[in-house]
């Protein structure tokens, strides 16, 4: 529905000014004299174009909101005006939109976990689940609180993870567009001026020009091969099967199968820590945490660990047997069940963890970063003697 800017005066002559939205301005015109506003000037907006990829809002404004609003409940403010003024405050109209839109479904009678259970994509399982363990415990600043903790924990996780690819991956990519550009482009030059000499080239200089012969010759082909094989590959990705064949290979991987393993043990352990001591089910709390695990062969793992609690079983003998869970991680377990305090001995696996985490991200820096130096080295090197090779014969033999 189209939306008008109006201007006008009320019966006392006080200027109003405001926007409203109505099929026609005459329909405008209507309401404002209803309401006994002498209309002096009507227009139409432009529509506005916003062109966005998802939700358009980030899991670090969400972690934000969530810290606000965990302050102002714990300042004793309504929930309603809290809602209120965060919407107003958000510098991201998609999120400030949800949290008017939850405002409302508070203010028509529904709790806040109904309400935010409207909006999936933004407050996720794990979210509603803990709001509303907070409402019916009566201790919903407590638990936003904890939740404001976990969700940033969790962010500066995911950001260890992601930076240590980044650099690696940058280095890969140059290394591969030099040599691609070298071959396309600086060795044809060589190859010109070898055929004017009329001599016997050596065995690298001709391994070097059928490459770049080939290179040249199918460049479009290989890059429309690249991105089937790779278009393939992220289909396959979202299959069931091909989900877990990728996450089976990542932890096997050599040095990021570290990163990996010791990220998502973490999240498993933070994750399942927070719910339960935020009063929700151990039943629950397991198949919330396998949904938002990351990695299909913990949440199949944890899945198992729900029938074995369902069958009067522990969770701990599942986790041994996916051999993701380093034997220290099921003993603390196995002994958190015990005590009676297994989400304390969860969170301090998850301490111990982060920091692990931060270890295994300067590792793999540390070894990634000079292999891919020296096969920078090696390739680009190599092109570079196979094309001087035929220039050391011919003046060896002048």
């Amino acid at each position: 529905m189209p939306e008008f800017d109006y201007k006008g005066k009320t019966l006392a002559g006080a200027a109003v000014a405001g926007k409203l939205k109505a099929k026609t301005k005459e329909d405008v015109e209507r309401v404002l004299r209803q309401n006994r506003i002498l209309v002096t000037s009507i227009s139409k907006r432009a529509t506005e174009i916003n062109l966005q990829f998802g939700t358009g809002i980030k899991k670090v404004e969400i972690s934000r909101f969530t810290r606000q609003f965990a302050t102002m409940i714990g300042a004793g403010l309504p929930m309603v005006q809290c809602l209120d003024v965060l919407a107003g405050q958000l510098e991201n109209k998609s999120l400030a939109k949800i949290v008017r839109e939850v405002k409302e479904g508070v203010s028509g009678g529904a709790t806040l976990s109904e309400a935010m259970a409207r909006h999936p994509k933004i407050f996720d399982q794990l979210y509603t689940n803990m709001v509303e363990a907070g409402e019916i415990g009566g201790a919903l600043d407590a638990i936003l609180v904890r939740l404001a903790v976990y969700r940033e924990k969790a962010d500066k996780l995911v950001r260890k993870v992601k930076g240590a690819m980044v650099y690696p991956s940058v280095v890969a990519f140059v290394a591969i567009a030099v040599t691609v550009g070298m071959l396309t482009f600086i060795v044809p030059v060589f190859a010109k001026m070898f055929g004017g000499l009329n001599a016997e080239l050596p065995a690298p200089t001709k391994v070097i020009l059928i490459i770049s012969n080939f290179l040249q010759a199918n460049f479009l082909y290989l890059i429309m091969g690249s991105a089937g094989f790779i278009a393939g590959i992220m289909y396959y990705k979202k299959t069931t099967k091909g989900e877990l064949h990728w996450d089976k290979m990542l932890l096997h991987m050599p040095v990021l199968g570290n990163l990996v393993r010791k990220s998502s043990v973490a999240r498993f352990t933070r994750t399942l820590g927070t719910l339960l001591a935020s009063g929700v089910s151990i039943l629950d709390a397991l198949e919330i945490t396998a949904k938002t695990a990351g990695n299909k062969v913990i949440a199949n793992a944890i899945n198992k660990s729900v029938l074995s609690i369902a069958e009067g079983d522990t969770i701990t003998a599942p986790l041994k047997e996916s051999g993701v869970f380093p034997p220290m991680v099921t003993q603390m377990i196995s002994v958190g069940e015990k005590t009676g305090g297994l989400d304390e001995m969860l969170n301090k696996i998850a301490d111990f963890y982060d920091e692990e985490v931060d270890d295994a991200v300067t590792a793999l820096t540390s070894v990634i970063e000079p292999i891919i130096i020296v096969f920078m080295g090696i390739v680009i090197g190599g092109i570079m003697i196979a094309m001087y090779l035929p220039m050391f014969d011919i003046i060896g033999k002048i």
